[in-house]
């Protein structure tokens, strides 16, 4: 399935025409490098946008709008892709051959989606200051909320410290200490910036075409004419190690979260891309996998084991949840499933179904049209040409011999725990 592309100002349009669906699916996403100066108030930038427009200024008319659009959605995400924070804008409204409207839906779509972008609501030379105010307290409230869900807060503070020196240590959302320094006007020069530095790539999954889809964009985003997007910078998916740095937190908590972080050293673009897919899923990703069966199975050292594989930034995270007597246990036995796959201890059964898992999950793909665009995307985020029936090909054609290769590049770079208070 191949998107069909233009451009419009700074935005790359990718249109993918189509009848599968029943609905138009509307993704845009733009990225900024992911830096201290900026992830917190870029972060806020799409909480206020969805408040209120010029011609639309009250938060309850923006949603009246997509009411007459037949319920249509709209949210939006905030995220990282290596060294990059993107703030990612969705709609899904009905397709115009299922409704009998005066007005394109596609069109009311497009319009909506410019209008929150870039027509934004402006008093005294910057945003409404009191929904300025009450999206920093929204934002607050979800970065405080991490400490709240210790399996989130463990992840965070592991990546945290293996990449202490890296951009991929701040969290897209934001910090908490940035919030009291930023206010109506500030935050407006800040999406001013971001409008001209931004890489914008509109994704439309639908019955329509590019020369549709471009008028329309024309018609209703009002970019800047004096952008300069930021290039994007590959993430480094390539770090030696030298040591293993061990981390100890103590909060007051019930159970300790034992997190593992693993440098990979095999990004999204690299050859053995897919083979890393392999080797993740048999280490910790489904129900057979490795961790699983035998750290939470076989040996009822955690409540739960797991592993995820980032390939925009090469490394891998093992998240366990366990008693905090069983720390060098539970570390010792999934140090040793490494070891294993390392010594090529693969099973057909842990090789087969981990390919079944993963071939099942890229043919479920096509089934979904946001996920088409986001697989796209991250096509064009790594600059690498790679179709869905090609991953599907290279995935039955990974043997063990592969996986063992690659375990035996993977190092293990830091060990965060965290525990109750009680000294030991």
């Amino acid at each position: 399935m191949e998107f069909q592309v233009g451009k419009v100002k700074n935005i790359s349009v990718h249109v993918l025409p189509t009848n599968r669906f029943k609905t138009y699916a509307i993704t845009l996403f733009a990225g900024t490098p992911l830096e201290e100066q900026t992830v917190t108030s870029t972060a806020l930038i799409p909480y206020v946008l969805r408040r209120g427009t010029a011609h639309f200024p009250e938060t309850i008319q923006l949603r009246e709008q997509l009411d007459n659009m037949y319920g249509a959605g709209f949210g939006f995400n905030i995220v990282k892709r290596g060294n990059t924070q993107f703030i990612q804008l969705r709609m899904d409204v009905i397709n115009d051959r299922f409704v009998n409207s005066e007005n394109s839906l596609l069109q009311g779509a497009l319009q909506y989606m410019g209008e929150v972008l870039t027509n934004p609501l402006l008093e005294n030379n910057g945003f409404r200051e009191a929904y300025v105010e009450a999206e920093k307290s929204t934002l607050k409230k979800q970065l405080d909320s991490i400490i709240n869900d210790k399996i989130h807060y463990a992840a965070e503070r592991c990546i945290q410290e293996m990449c202490e020196h890296e951009p991929y240590r701040l969290n897209a959302s934001g910090r908490l200490e940035d919030l009291p320094n930023i206010d109506a006007q500030s935050l407006y020069t800040r999406y001013m910036d971001w409008m001209k530095d931004a890489q914008f790539n509109l994704y439309i999954v639908g019955d329509t075409t590019l020369e549709n889809v471009m008028d329309l964009v024309e018609q209703h985003f009002h970019m800047p004419t004096d952008a300069t997007p930021i290039q994007y910078k590959t993430a480094d998916s390539s770090h030696s190690v030298s040591s293993v740095k061990t981390v100890v937190d103590r909060l007051d908590v019930n159970q300790g979260k034992l997190n593992l972080g693993l440098r990979m050293n095999v990004g999204y673009a690299d050859p053995n891309y897919v083979t890393a897919l392999v080797y993740n899923g048999i280490l910790g990703s489904y129900p057979h996998s490795k961790l699983f069966v035998n750290v939470r199975e076989k040996e009822s050292l955690a409540y739960y084991c797991s592993s995820r594989y980032d390939a925009h930034k090469g490394i891998v995270t093992i998240q366990s949840g366990i008693e905090f007597e069983n720390y060098e246990k539970a570390l010792r036995i999934i140090e040793q499933q490494l070891d294993d796959m390392r010594a090529g201890q693969i099973s057909d059964m842990e090789l087969e179904q981990t390919k079944a898992m993963l071939t099942n999950a890229m043919r479920e793909i096509l089934d979904n049209a946001n996920d088409i665009a986001g697989f796209d995307f991250n096509k064009q985020y790594a600059n690498v040409d790679r179709s869905i029936e090609t991953v599907i090909e290279q995935i039955a054609a990974v043997s063990k011999e592969d996986v063992q290769s690659l375990a035996n590049q993977v190092a293990l770079d830091t060990i965060y725990f965290l525990r109750d208070r009680q000294e030991v």
